[in-house]
């Protein structure tokens, strides 16, 4: 299947990767000729301007924009959208808010095109690991895209089947659901997005205090000095609090121990606020997922041990730098 692509960054490119690799083919745009060239040489076909992608893509056409969330995907949808025609379908691969989703995809609907929102988790490792995906739009235009959804999701891989789920969508056990109407792939990822704030920070203030265990505030006998890199490397291996976030944790202590490389100045990158703000109009507490977001306004003020930790995970399954 053809699959345009706006945005060849850490995901946009590997995404194309992965799509070339199974025999789909792509036309791919960027503001990098650097970027788009790369592409090219892996088997793409690059294109000079939105209008030279569109003018290369099959009918009915499928563009995908994988861009940061906010303006620049914003003017890249309202500019791509007076190049369609009627029955192609704009995919927004990145981290938009659900309520933009929703504006957008009624826009577009009055010119007879289809507007997919698709909510992306894999980040840097997707390309080998497959992209766990989260979808929103009608049907007939999702249905229509599913060979590139069941070619870019990770599969069953080696993860047990779950008992009763036989009568179920089968595509959720390969890594990717239609969530539902325009809005609601990005709006599930987005709870997804809050969820990994309190999961990370939870690992992140246990290894702290495992961390202060030698603590002089502590009465002698009570002191340990404790071996991170082995801790977690003990507890990626049969334990109850075992994820692919430990194997992220495991990785960066065994690399450096105490965390030298990181400040622990830790960004946050919209969903986390968005999550509350719903939680808010739902009327439902999420104080784990709160604190979670408070506790990265305060490491820009001063940073912990468990704020470098926060960054060292951050950095290994998204490439996210910390500021300089």
């Amino acid at each position: 299947m053809q699959l345009g692509m706006i945005g060849l960054g850490r995901m946009g490119g590997n995404i194309v990767r992965r799509l070339l690799r199974a025999g789909h083919t792509a036309v791919v745009y960027d503001r990098s000729p650097e970027a788009v060239a790369a592409l090219v040489e892996a088997g793409a076909t690059g294109a000079a301007s939105l209008e030279d992608l569109v003018a290369k893509l099959d009918v009915p056409r499928a563009a995908w924009v994988m861009l940061p969330a906010g303006a620049a995907t914003e003017d890249t949808v309202n500019r791509l959208a007076p190049l369609m025609q009627r029955d192609d379908t704009i995919i927004d691969g990145g981290n938009s808010f659900y309520k933009d989703d929703i504006r957008r995809a009624a826009a577009l609907r009055e010119h007879g095109l289809h507007y997919v929102d698709v909510g992306t988790s894999g980040g840097v490792w997707g390309l080998e690991r497959g992209y766990c995906m989260m979808i929103g739009g009608d049907k007939t235009a999702v249905d229509r895209l599913d060979p590139i959804f069941a070619t870019l999701a990770p599969g069953i891989g080696d993860v047990s089947r779950t008992p009763g789920r036989e009568s179920r969508d089968p595509r959720a056990e390969q890594g990717y659901i239609h969530a539902g109407p325009s809005g609601a792939g990005h709006f599930v990822k987005m709870i997804h997005n809050g969820i990994e704030y309190g999961l990370m920070q939870a690992y992140a203030e246990g290894f702290d205090i495992l961390r202060h265990a030698n603590s002089e505030e502590l009465p002698a006998a009570q002191r340990f000095d404790l071996d991170l890199g082995d801790i977690a490397e003990v507890w990626r291996r049969g334990s109850v609090v075992s994820s692919w976030l430990l194997d992220l944790t495991a990785a960066a202590l065994a690399r450096d121990e105490h965390l030298d490389a990181f400040s622990g100045f830790v960004a946050d990158s919209g969903e986390g606020r968005w999550t509350l703000n719903a939680a808010i109009e739902e009327a439902v507490p999420a104080n784990v997922l709160a604190a979670a977001l408070y506790a990265r306004f305060r490491s820009r003020e001063h940073a912990s041990f468990a704020d470098k930790m926060l960054s060292a995970m951050r950095k290994g399954f998204g490439g996210h730098q910390e500021p300089k």
